[in-house]
């Protein structure tokens, strides 16, 4: 739920180094299913890992040298997502992580659609990027690789659980935070009466 950060110039350029990050995240969102559903878990692991740091490298060069562009504020949250919700259902499948956890996250995409139908009934399109957020993306995409690490009996294993769920809970409240920081974020501009940006 991607929006312009307010006194920053966005603009409508489509080929920068951010989006091809982006792009590359979202190309990588099949490939990691099949590594998952077939347990290739040293390629998951890498994919996740990638997807992590890409995720990462994207925003900080598109703040630091102004390619932050309107593709990009699309391609970024869409592609989350669905590493996201992909990795979610692979590790549910495969009995990795319990349901439920899947039940709670997607939730929140639920609750998340909901304000946007309102978002868009009052004429906007998006909302300016929490920390909340990006910090929420940042543990789940460590957790999940952590999580398939420490799926079995070995050293590594049992070091990597406790990790692993450390960063599941951070990113689920967080994501969960973030989620009704924009849904208050919502209720004050409209409320306010301020206008919708040109």
């Amino acid at each position: 739920m991607a929006g312009e950060t307010p006194g920053r110039r966005v603009s409508a350029s489509v080929v920068t180094l951010p989006n091809v990050l982006s792009a590359l995240r979202l190309v990588l969102v099949p490939v990691f299913l099949w590594a998952i559903l077939t347990e290739r878990d040293v390629l998951a692991i890498v994919l996740l890992a990638a997807s992590g740091v890409t995720d990462y490298l994207d925003g900080r060069i598109a703040r630091t040298y102004q390619l932050e562009s309107r593709l990009g504020q699309l391609l970024d949250p869409v592609a989350d997502r669905l590493f996201i919700a992909s990795t979610l259902l692979g590790l549910a499948w495969r009995d990795v992580v319990p349901w439920w956890l899947v039940a709670v996250l997607f939730g929140r995409e639920v609750f998340m659609a909901v304000v946007m139908v309102v978002a868009k009934r009052h004429g906007w399109t998006g909302l300016p990027v929490h920390f909340a957020g990006k910090a929420a993306t940042f543990n789940l995409l460590y957790a999940f690789p952590l999580l398939l690490l420490a799926d079995g009996d070995s050293t590594a294993a049992r070091v990597a659980e406790p990790v692993a769920w450390g960063f599941a809970w951070w990113g689920i409240c967080l994501y969960w935070l973030a989620g009704i920081l924009y849904a208050v974020q919502l209720r004050r501009l409209v409320v306010g009466g301020r206008p919708v940006p040109a």
